[in-house]
């Protein structure tokens, strides 16, 4: 699965991190494994732009996502089980704005971050919220997502540390073969 994260910004973000959680994400939603996606991380005069060409609303928004045409039909949804090779399309996140959201939120900006970019796949893969019932499934997946993606990381974490002190212990760091 290719997911590449280009950050024209000017705000410091963890690219590494973001394409971590879209490729979780697009995973754990069964989606080709020879699908592509682009997130662009924007200033909020380019977000501006985009937000008023495409939605007809004035200002900034935080996140954006632009399926591709071929992908609008239901029957070719790409997290369909016989879904082909695919380019999902794009998400356009705009940290500057999302800084006041995650500080009203009571956390970080790469949480926030995080939670847009799946927002963004979701919303590629026909997702939406426009409707009540929709919003609450569509939220509550996206919390799902994210609570699971966080937890991998942390046993990943745990296992790399628990590796590192059996190493340590066992008198294997820094030996040479002789």
């Amino acid at each position: 699965m290719s997911v590449e994260v280009n950050n024209e910004s000017g705000v410091s973000m963890d690219a590494s991190l973001i394409a971590s959680v879209a490729r979780f994400a697009l995973e754990t939603m069964r989606v080709s494994a020879a699908a592509e996606l682009c997130v662009t991380a924007v200033t909020t005069d380019t977000m501006s732009e985009l937000h008023e060409r495409w939605m007809d609303e004035p200002g900034p928004t935080d996140v954006m996502s632009f399926p591709m045409d071929e992908l609008l039909d239901e029957s070719r949804r790409p997290d369909a089980p016989d879904m082909g090779p695919a380019l999902l399309g794009d998400i356009v996140l705009c940290p500057e704005f999302a800084t006041a959201q995650a500080e009203t939120a009571g956390h970080g900006l790469d949480d926030e971050l995080h939670l847009l970019t799946v927002h963004g796949v979701l919303h590629l893969l026909g997702y939406d919220h426009a409707e009540p019932d929709e919003e609450r499934e569509m939220f509550a997946l996206q919390n799902k997502l994210l609570a699971q993606w966080r937890t991998s990381r942390e046993q990943a974490a745990a296992r790399a540390a628990q590796r590192r002190s059996d190493s340590a212990v066992l008198g294997t760091v820094g030996l040479e073969e002789g």
